[in-house]
């Protein structure tokens, strides 16, 4: 009776965690395709109306959109202004404070690995050369990935204007992405670096 009683136990708690994990993945993930669709048509109908503001975008906002070709041609995320969890569950978001997209300094994005549609899931398989797209209002920058580190959490120097030279003036315009390292666990940061090599007219 006792192992019986143990073994129901043991199968209850597996059918836990497999609907668990199965929201993990897949109910995360319905959210922010939601939210990125909405977010998604706010950006597009705030780039095609009259430019007549220059307000800066309000937390939890859509800032910019990221493509990036190694990823495949649907691979495509808002990034939202913040990066608080909230603002993370939408999409992946961008460090305010730091550079704009095109600007001298480091424009600095974070995004979820492995749950609320993992917009970085593949960060790892990115290579020196790999092309980072940033489409705004009416530019398109052309960033390529210079290098990546694994550090950790605690290295916020990664997001320094100049990274990991927290006491260097910018000369240039950069990004840095910033994720989990290793999938499913938040021990460590890999880091994604990157340089501004072209600007094009944002394609509509």
């Amino acid at each position: 009776m006792l192992i019986r009683n143990l073994g129901e136990l043991c199968i209850t708690a597996g059918l836990v965690m497999l609907l668990f994990v199965t929201y993990e993945l897949w109910g995360t993930g319905r959210y922010t395709r939601q939210q990125q669709d909405v977010l998604n048509k706010e950006l597009l109908k705030s780039w095609q109306a009259p430019n007549v503001t220059t307000e800066k975008v309000k937390l939890g906002k859509g800032l910019a959109m990221i493509r990036i070709p190694r990823f495949g041609p649907k691979y495509r995320f808002v990034i939202i202004e913040g990066v608080d969890l909230a603002d993370l569950r939408k999409g992946p978001g961008h460090y305010p404070g730091s550079a704009l997209p095109g600007e001298v300094g480091n424009f600095v994005v974070s995004g979820h690995r492995t749950t609320y549609s993992a917009p970085f899931n593949r960060a790892g398989e990115l290579r020196a050369g790999d092309k980072i797209l940033i489409d705004t209002r009416q530019k398109q920058y052309v960033y390529e990935v210079t290098g990546k580190r694994i550090v950790k959490p605690s290295a916020v120097e990664v997001t320094a204007p100049v990274p990991l030279k927290p006491k260097d003036k910018p000369t240039k315009p950069m990004i840095t992405l910033t994720t989990c390292h290793p999938k499913y666990s938040a021990a460590q940061r890999l880091i994604i670096f990157g340089e501004l090599t072209g600007e094009l007219p944002r394609r509509a």
